[in-house]
């Protein structure tokens, strides 16, 4: 099935935009083929605020939200994950409000690296990164007049969490779900069973709005969860056809399944094929006889 993506986004550039009641965005001036217009910032609360995901290293990003902020305590800074494009700019944040900085975790990978493997997102990790405290799965955290839930969903990066604005019906879901275009799953560092998995828990809560990492919000986000579960699984298929035959290599497949995407997604199309094809060996999908070369599949020469 095709999913029916929203790209028609006003970034607004370095502004405040009210996304829902108590909650403005501000958008960083970072587009990129994968950032899409910017990464979100979101400001949580009236007097005493949270903040979500400062972004990257930007000093005219920091200056926007500081003017946001408008000498407003800011008790706590959220961070979804350590990607270069959401948590670089929370120490200078810190340093200007004092705030408690709070994520799942320091940047870690999904799984160790293969014997002779290179992790391809090293440039893209946030390893600096150290929150002041972890938060748990699950874990509520209560500031003035708003209270944010924490919810693990790895697949996109492996410290990947949610945060769920409670009894409001919003959710604030990073990279893992965005009306624009699909989540990168990308190993070493993230994982498509983990995605999977993380798709499934987000689908067994009520939330009627998820505001992004990168573009506007998803409205309907059950139906859209929905749509991306088929469109992975749609894309397991094509892999499996593939390989029966007779394609041996990321490159091939990315070649067939993704000949009309952008090229400059390739190499993004050819992490994500790994990370599926790492999910349906493991699940015992694809085995010997199916791809008697798997290693050249995960290792082209």
């Amino acid at each position: 099935m095709a999913l029916d993506f929203d790209t028609s986004f006003d970034p607004r550039h370095g502004e405040a935009i009210e996304v829902a009641p108590g909650v403005l965005r501000v958008t960083v001036n970072n587009p990129s083929a994968f950032t899409f217009h910017g990464t979100n910032s979101y400001i949580v609360g009236k007097d005493t605020l949270a903040v979500i995901d400062p972004g990257p290293q930007d000093e005219t990003h920091l200056e926007a939200l500081l003017q946001a902020i408008a000498g407003r305590p800011v008790s706590h800074i959220f961070v979804s994950h350590t990607h270069s494009d959401h948590s670089p700019l929370t120490a200078a944040l810190k340093q200007a409000t004092g705030a408690l900085v709070l994520a799942e975790g320091p940047h870690r990978s999904a799984r160790p690296l293969r014997i002779g493997e290179t992790n391809p997102l090293d440039a893209s990790a946030d390893t600096s990164f150290s929150p002041d405290r972890r938060l748990a799965d699950g874990e509520l955290v209560a500031g003035d007049g708003w209270a944010i839930r924490a919810i693990h969903t790895p697949g996109h990066a492996a410290n990947h969490m949610a945060f769920a604005l409670e009894d409001t019906g919003t959710l604030f879901s990073a990279d893992h779900v965005m009306a624009w275009a699909t989540s990168i799953v990308a190993p070493p560092d993230g994982a498509m069973s983990d995605y999977m998995a993380s798709l499934d828990k987000l689908l067994r809560r009520d939330d009627r709005i998820f505001l992004p990492g990168h573009g506007g919000p998803v409205t309907s986000p059950a139906a859209f969860m929905r749509g991306l579960k088929a469109h992975r699984k749609m894309r397991e298929r094509a892999i499996v056809e593939r390989l029966k035959a007779g394609d041996r290599t990321v490159a091939d497949l990315v070649a067939t399944i993704y000949r009309d995407t952008d090229p400059r997604l390739h190499g993004a199309a050819g992490l994500s094929v790994l990370a599926h094809l790492e999910d349906l060996t493991a699940r015992g999908v694809v085995r010997s006889e199916t791809a008697p070369s798997i290693d050249a599949v995960f290792f082209p020469a």
